[in-house]
Formats: C-alpha cells, structure tokens, sequence
C-alpha cells in the first residue's frame, strides 16, 4: 500500500527525534566505529545528525538498534562500562514466564540485570501504595550511561506491560535534568508526566498493579521476540488519550481538509472548552497535533522512493509542493527534497 491510498493504518506512528539517534549512538563512537556507516545500513540518512529538528521513524530506530546490536555485541549498544551479553534479554523473559504476578516477575527481573550490570543498580521500591523502577547510580554519570539509564527504564517499562498483556498505567517518571539530553520524548514514549526533581531516574505506578497476573507464555514469546524492539516502541500507546483519540479522527483523510476543533469536540461529545482543557492536560495544542500528524506521515512518505514530493503534499493536504517544502522544513529543519536525495544516497 502505498500513500496514495492513505488510509488510517499508513500513519499509526509517532517519529522519533533525532536527538535519540545521536544519545544511543554514544557507545559506537566511544569505540571509534564508524557512525555513518551503522546509519546507512539502518536506513537513516547520516546528514539527519546536522539537522536538530529532524526525525527519524520508529522503523528506522528499531533498525538502528538491530545494528547496533549486531555489531557491538552488547545489548545496551556499548552504553555501559561492560557489555550486556547477547540473549540476556530473552533469558530474562523466559525466567518471567514462570511468575505468578507481575510483582513477582518485576523482582525476578531486576534481580537478573543486578547480576549484569554494574553502572546502576535497578531495584523495585514500593511506599504508600505507590510502586516503581529505580535506577540507583553506582559510579559516575556520563551521557552514554544517562542514555542507558533512559533505555534501561524504557525496556523494563515495554517488557512488564507486555507480561500483563496491558498498558501499565505510570503516575510518573523520573528524568533527573542533570541527565536531560537536549530534547526528551519522554513524556510521548511512556504518556505521563516527567520530573527532574528526583536524584534518580525510574518510573512510579500504583502498587495494586502488582497483583496483574503474568498471562504470556513460550509461544507468545517467541512472536514477541521476532517484533521486538519495534513492538516495545508502540505496543501498549495508550490509545484513549484525547490526543491519541485527535489522531485518528484526523488520519481518516489528511488529503482533505481536516476537521475544526468545535467538529472535533462534537464527534468526542466535548465541548470546546473542556477538549481544550483536556488537551493542555496532556500537554498538547490542536494546531500541534495536526502539524505532528502531517509531519510524521510526510517523514514515513519520504522514506518511499516510488512517491513524489507533488504527490506526497497532495495527499497530506498541501495545495502545492511549495507550501509542503516550507512547512516540512519548518518542522524538520531540513527540506524535503534534501531528506529524499540524502536517504536515497545512502541507500
């Protein structure tokens, strides 16, 4: 299928900020390998890395990771001062298997990496009815082992939600903002409120999750596994947020002209108002909605050869290819002829 069919499937994806791309990559260059080299078998144009705005999508990430793996032998991408074994992470889940309760999987887990990693010790705190992952340093903090702190939060995150088969709703999550990198996709990547009041990164839910039951087992691992780590990046979006909600309603048909807010709060039952309230809620607006939908459906065109920059602005609702231009550079920093030419090189 490709976008001149655009259909709500086409554009389920939120991109990536490039500013992820250069954080995991700090391993590979501490080693001195050839960055350039990782990018283009990935898919990503290396040219990306000069542009701040850009973005890359989650295809193109989890390709990236599967590179990185590869070649580093390490499943924290050389991120730490030793390498995680390769298989640590299906040995992990397998152990899971055999818990009871998500409680009981979230201890045996830690306690596996506790055994593997010696930068940051991940434990599971429970006060007040409040549950969570904390990652306590054990030596000093360098951006390569801020990101794997980040990676490591995100990971355990995707891995008990899938345990359970849900969504495990987070309260919050703690990014230190000594450990802030310059951008955060935070608060899309686990949709809950992010703190840098805390000494350490993790994340906070309510204990009465605990008691979920494991439901998975070998066969649904071994499909987990082959999506991995693309379906940790998607799997368990909260799809009942209003924003998630806004993004469908408008995906239906981005080549036409996309419904106003007032259309928008009469098909959610809201009223203006309150959908405004709910919106800044979760810390969005309706005009950036719409831009970040067009800008991630414009980004996944790109990445198709077969379509024209003409077609692709038709078909995202662009009058002319010119008003396209203007926009996905705004948004991107980079024109998109220029992110056509530079991926198609590098393929």
């Amino acid at each position: 299928m490709t976008c001149t069919t655009v259909t709500a499937a086409n554009f389920t994806h939120h991109t990536i900020a490039i500013q992820q791309v250069e954080q995991i990559l700090f391993g590979a260059r501490n080693r001195g390998i050839d960055v350039q080299a990782l990018l283009q078998r990935a898919g990503i144009p290396p040219a990306l890395l000069a542009s701040p705005l850009s973005r890359v999508t989650q295809a193109q990430y989890a390709a990236l990771i599967f590179v990185l793996r590869r070649t580093l032998r390490d499943e924290l991408w050389a991120l730490c001062s030793r390498p995680l074994p390769l298989g640590s992470f299906v040995q992990c889940c397998q152990m899971l298997l055999a818990a009871r309760t998500l409680g009981e999987a979230m201890q045996v887990g830690l306690r596996h990496y506790r055994l593997l990693i010696t930068d940051f010790t991940p434990r599971l705190h429970v006060s007040e009815g409040v549950a969570g992952l904390r990652l306590v340093p054990r030596t000093a903090l360098t951006p390569a082992l801020a990101y794997a702190e980040r990676a490591f939060c995100f990971l355990a995150y995707g891995l008990a939600s899938w345990l359970v088969a849900r969504r495990v709703p987070l309260i919050a999550v703690d990014y230190p903002l000594s450990r802030h990198g310059l951008h955060s996709d935070a608060a899309t990547l686990f949709q809950a409120p992010v703190s840098d009041a805390a000494t350490c990164t993790g994340w906070h839910f309510d204990a009465r999750w605990l008691e979920l039951p494991v439901v998975q087992n070998e066969q649904s691992l071994r499909e987990f596994m082959r999506q991995a780590p693309a379906s940790l990046l998607v799997k368990y979006r909260d799809q009942t947020s209003v924003t998630e909600r806004i993004r469908r309603i408008l995906r239906r048909d981005l080549a036409g002209e996309l419904p106003s807010l007032e259309a928008i709060g009469k098909h959610l039952a809201m009223t203006p108002q309150t959908l405004r309230r709910r919106l800044r809620d979760e810390g969005q607006g309706f005009r950036g909605i719409k831009d970040d939908l067009r800008r991630d459906a414009a980004i996944e065109c790109l990445a198709r050869p077969e379509l024209t920059l003409p077609e692709i602005a038709s078909q995202l609702g662009f009058s002319e290819a010119s008003t396209f231009h203007r926009a996905f550079k705004h948004w991107t920093g980079v024109a998109p002829g220029e992110y056509r030419q530079t991926r198609l090189r590098e393929r």
